[in-house]
């Protein structure tokens, strides 16, 4: 891997070849920078239980920490995004004319970033209890799941989910929807991550596949479900439970309230070689 250095910031480590920086937060000052982030509130259609608009705030110090507080009595935390899923906006009665028929989806928004090809990295610290709620990295196309095809409407690439204490789960590339047409292809996996400590968390996206990496190191590359397709970039936590069919936290979460998901930058290279 090639050190590419950022100034007054922690370098990045970035496949061999030539790059330039793109995008990136660095999450300098005090305030989030809506010009590049939203909250993520909604998912399927429905307002999502364990996600608000709060509990997220920039340390002073490049760093922007997401904290799991409690509201109404149950556990809630955060995920930041730099577009939408044209799915996941809640349904409002509309008419098309005078008729009363009803287009399916909701509000769509415009996308703040979107990009395709190139290295994608976050330098973060886990959180400290994973036992009560977990952490990711990913991107997703605004569009997937329009079409069969993820050359047309793009997947979803997970490049780290943190579920248990010092383990990242495989790295999956969904495409398909989330429904009946869903398929995925998963491959790596990380375990004995010290916790307590920053990592390094990358995806090299080209015309031949999806190579992770964590901590500089490959994890393993994945060569099907290719597309060209922009995508936004997301930043999740989640408390567990809610996926459930009861909707509700899991014990362990309410034993995690004030625990921190800390990180320290994003960032976005293309390839010039």
């Amino acid at each position: 891997m090639n050190r590419f250095e950022v100034k007054d910031h922690e370098p990045s480590f970035l496949p061999e070849g030539s790059w330039k920086l793109v995008w990136a937060d660095e999450f300098d000052g005090t305030e989030l920078d809506t010009t590049k982030w939203d909250y993520r509130l909604n998912m399927m259609g429905m307002r999502w239980p364990a996600w608000v608009d709060r509990g997220v705030h920039l340390d002073g110090e490049s760093n922007v920490v997401f904290t799991l507080t409690e509201e109404d009595g149950r556990p809630v935390s955060a995920q930041l995004q730099t577009g939408y899923n044209f799915m996941d906006q809640p349904i409002v009665q509309t008419q098309f004319g005078n008729d009363h028929l009803q287009w399916n989806i909701g509000k769509l928004h415009e996308n703040k970033f979107t990009h395709a090809y190139g290295y994608y990295e976050c330098r973060c610290r886990l959180q400290q209890k994973p036992e009560g709620w977990w952490s990711a990295f990913w991107i997703q196309s605004p569009v997937i799941g329009a079409s069969l095809d993820p050359a047309d409407t793009g997947v979803e690439i997970d490049i780290m989910e943190n579920f248990k204490t010092g383990t990242v789960a495989s790295h999956h590339v969904f495409t398909g929807g989330y429904g009946l047409d869903m398929t995925h292809s998963k491959v790596g996996g990380v375990s004995g991550l010290d916790q307590s400590e920053y990592h390094y968390f990358g995806l090299l996206w080209d015309e031949t596949g999806y190579t992770f990496y964590v901590d500089g190191v490959e994890d393993g590359k994945i060569t099907d479900k290719l597309t060209a397709r922009p995508e936004f970039i997301l930043i999740s936590t989640e408390v567990k439970g809610y996926r459930h069919a009861e909707h509700a936290p899991v014990p362990a979460a309410f034993d995690a309230i004030g625990d921190t998901f800390v990180v320290d930058h994003v960032r976005v290279f293309d390839r010039i070689d």
